[in-house]
């Protein structure tokens, strides 16, 4: 499998990411697979999964040292050509995202995992940011959503320097992992198990409980809405007021 696809089972939609680096061809079908089950009002729920040993281990850095190689001026434009647009997708899709990391998950996957409502995960998965570590700053959300998982301090130590942690470390600091055995993450995310996907979706979202085109955290009483600076790539939270932002 070489390109993103999406497999149906009942009212889930899964993305499946088909190996961990994302070139360019995996995030264009990544954002296009992203809105067409956003749209598909057959879809009550979505998980976003991998495959093999790795969830998502970010760009594609041999595509990178090309595109840097070519113009180092536009080597950075996929940020706001497609990891904006993909965490924007994720956390404004109208119906619950499960995010099923069958394992490594570093980068900007780690951005996507955060974006998403409920995340299924490896026992004993590695985590990491990894942007230091080819001097760059942190995009896909990140700004803002690790803060919000973990706390300011240790955002900013997990930012600044390129080091891993487990899964049950990150459960432990306070993410809201619910971690599986490797071979059980699409099942659990599938929400063939009561509690997850499935449940959610034969449920459907109460217009009256003031829904603004999410689902789940995404209600006028759920989270913050997370936006992405189309400048920068960090994450903008809308705090209720219109036009009141706190910047990531």
């Amino acid at each position: 499998m070489t390109s993103v696809t999406v497999e149906r089972e009942g009212a889930v939609a899964s993305v499946v990411l088909p190996g961990p680096a994302l070139s360019l061809a995996v995030k264009e079908g990544l954002l296009e697979s992203l809105r067409a089950v956003a749209a598909d009002d057959q879809v009550r729920a979505v998980v976003l999964t991998g495959t093999g040993k790795a969830f998502c281990v970010g760009q594609d850095l041999a595509e990178h040292a090309a595109a840097l190689e070519k113009d180092p001026a536009t080597s950075l434009d996929t940020v706001t050509e497609h990891y904006n647009p993909i965490v924007a997708a994720l956390t404004t899709m109208p119906k619950p995202v499960v995010a099923g990391v069958n394992g490594t998950c570093v980068g900007a996957g780690l951005g996507f995992v955060l974006a998403c409502d409920f995340v299924v995960m490896a026992e004993g998965a590695v985590l990491g940011t990894a942007f230091t570590g080819i001097g760059l700053t942190c995009d896909s959300g990140l700004s803002v959503s690790l803060p919000e998982a973990v706390g300011m301090q240790r955002a900013r130590a997990l930012l600044l320097r390129p080091t891993t942690f487990k899964a049950e470390q990150a459960v432990a600091w306070g993410m809201p992992f619910e971690l599986v055995p490797a071979d059980q993450v699409r099942t659990a995310a599938r929400g063939l198990d009561p509690g997850t996907a499935a449940v959610l979706a034969v449920t459907p979202a109460d217009p009256a409980e003031g829904s603004d085109g999410g689902a789940l955290g995404h209600t006028a009483q759920g989270k913050d809405k997370l936006r992405i600076c189309r400048t920068c790539g960090h994450g903008l939270l809308l705090n209720g007021n219109p036009g009141q932002v706190q910047p990531g």
